[in-house]
C-alpha cells in the first residue's frame, strides 16, 4: 500500500500506475482529487496543509489495512535570477518541494513504525546535488529535501525503514512552463520520460529489504554531466 503525492499527472502519475501494475494499492494526494482510473483512495490535497495529508493517510490505511510506501513527489520551479523572482514563487517553492516533503513524512511515518516496515521516497533532483545558476531557491529547497532524507535514513534504517532519494535532470512534463517560471515547451525536447523516472524508482522499491538505495541521479544524454 502506498501514498504518492503531486500523483495526477507528471512523475508522480506514472509512479502510481507502475506501483498500481505491481498490484500495490493506491492514496493518491494531488490538487484535482484524480484517482487516475486507479480505484484508489483519491483525495484533494495541498502538501502545505499537514492536516490534508493527515486525512489522506488515515482514509488510506482505513481502505487498506497498513501502509509500506510514500512516494513524496509534489514539487513546484520556477527559474531565473534571484532578484526577479517573485516573492509568491519563493514561498511557494520552499512550502511545497521542502515543507511538503516534511508535512509527508510525518503523516506516513506513525503506521510505518508501528509495522516495523516501509519505505519513503523522495523524489528529488539532481538540483539538490548540484547548483546551477538561475536555480537559486529551487536548488535551496531541493537541497534542503535531500538533507531531510539523508538524515531519516540514519534515524529509521535501524527501525525498517529505507529512505531514497530519486534525483532525475530534465524530465519532459509541463514541471516549471508558465505562469512567468521561466520555462518555455522547447526545453523539455530530449529529456527523460515521466516513465523512467517511475522505472528507477520502482527499482529502488523493489530491493531485497536487506539492501537500499540512498540516492540515485541520472541525466538525459543532452545535459552535461557537472552542469
Amino acid at each position: 500500500m502506498a501514498v504518492v503525492t503531486g500523483a495526477s499527472r507528471g512523475i508522480g502519475a506514472a509512479v502510481a500506475r507502475s506501483l498500481a501494475a505491481e498490484g500495490v494499492r493506491l492514496g493518491l494526494a494531488s490538487r484535482s482529487g484524480d484517482d487516475l482510473g486507479l480505484n484508489a483512495v483519491a483525495r484533494r490535497v495541498d502538501v502545505r496543509r499537514r492536516s490534508d495529508l493527515d486525512l489522506l493517510v488515515a482514509d488510506t490505511v482505513a481502505a487498506f489495512g497498513r501502509l509500506d510506501i510514500l512516494v513524496a513527489n509534489a514539487g513546484v520551479g520556477a527559474y531565473g535570477p534571484f532578484l526577479e523572482l517573485t516573492e509568491e514563487h519563493v514561498e511557494e517553492m520552499i512550502d511545497v518541494n521542502l515543507k511538503g516533503t516534511i508535512h509527508a513524512v510525518r503523516a506516513a511515518l506513525p503506521p510505518m513504525l508501528e509495522q516495523g516496515e516501509g519505505d519513503i521516497v523522495a523524489i528529488g533532483s539532481v538540483a539538490g546535488l548540484r547548483a546551477f545558476p538561475h536555480e537559486s531557491v529551487y536548488n535551496a529547497s531541493k537541497f534542503g529535501q535531500v538533507g531531510f532524507i539523508r538524515s531519516l535514513d540514519h534515524e529509521l534504517r535501524p527501525r525498517g525503514i529505507r529512505c531514497t532519494v530519486i534525483a532525475p535532470g530534465g524530465v519532459a512534463t509541463d514541471f516549471a512552463l508558465g505562469e512567468a517560471r521561466g520555462r518555455t515547451e522547447d526545453a523539455l525536447t530530449g529529456m527523460l520520460s515521466p516513465e523512467e523516472v517511475a522505472e528507477v524508482a520502482l527499482f529502488a522499491l523493489t530491493r531485497p529489504r536487506d539492501m537500499r538505495i540512498l540516492t540515485t541521479s541520472f541525466r538525459p544524454m543532452i545535459e552535461d554531466s557537472w552542469g
